[in-house]
């Protein structure tokens, strides 16, 4: 059974500078540059019927190119942090796009996706790291400046269950334009 998730690939060199915001951080299991990405929508396991459903269903999403935008860092969990990104601007052609793609999956039966849209690229999971450790870490690494870049596709990323973080593989890619 694949686990598969739709998204958008990081370039290379945005990847680079991300890469150099690692360490200093306890608790923090930083995630390889080459599997930074943008997510668009978790499928989740699935048989390879269903996964074939998935492919037939993205390849017929038309969507323009469009800008994003990475606007600094921040981390989720709360009191109780468990990841560090990058934050993305929910601009509308994201947002769009994402849309479309919730929709379709829920066409061919794949269950609503429970949390809220929030465009980010993930540079680290966190495992007891104190709320204290992160606040420290985002001050003294406010620094981090804006990057764009133009999403020119989309793709269907695998990954093996269990273990997040990665490796990706892609499985299919979608142009956008």
């Amino acid at each position: 059974m694949p686990r598969l998730f739709t998204g958008i690939e990081i370039p290379s060199d945005l990847a680079t500078d991300l890469s150099m915001l690692r360490g200093g951080l306890s608790g923090a299991r930083w995630i390889d540059a080459e599997n930074y990405h943008l997510t668009l929508r978790f499928i989740g396991d699935i048989d390879d019927s269903t996964a074939y459903d998935v492919h037939s269903i993205l390849e017929k999403i038309r969507h323009p190119p469009f800008t994003v935008t990475i606007e600094g860092l921040s981390s989720f969990g709360g009191a109780k942090p468990r990841a560090l990104v990058a934050k993305a601007k929910a601009a509308t052609p994201l947002i769009e796009l994402q849309a479309r793609q919730e929709s379709l999956m829920r066409r061919i039966g794949i269950a609503p996706e429970p949390r809220k849209f929030t465009p980010h690229v993930t540079l680290a999971r966190l495992r007891a790291a104190s709320c204290n450790g992160v606040a420290e870490y985002l001050s003294a690494r406010g620094y981090f400046f804006s990057r764009r870049f133009e999403a020119k596709r989309f793709v269907l990323f695998s990954a093996r269950s269990s273990t997040g973080g990665g490796p990706y593989v892609v499985e299919a890619a979608y142009p956008l334009g």
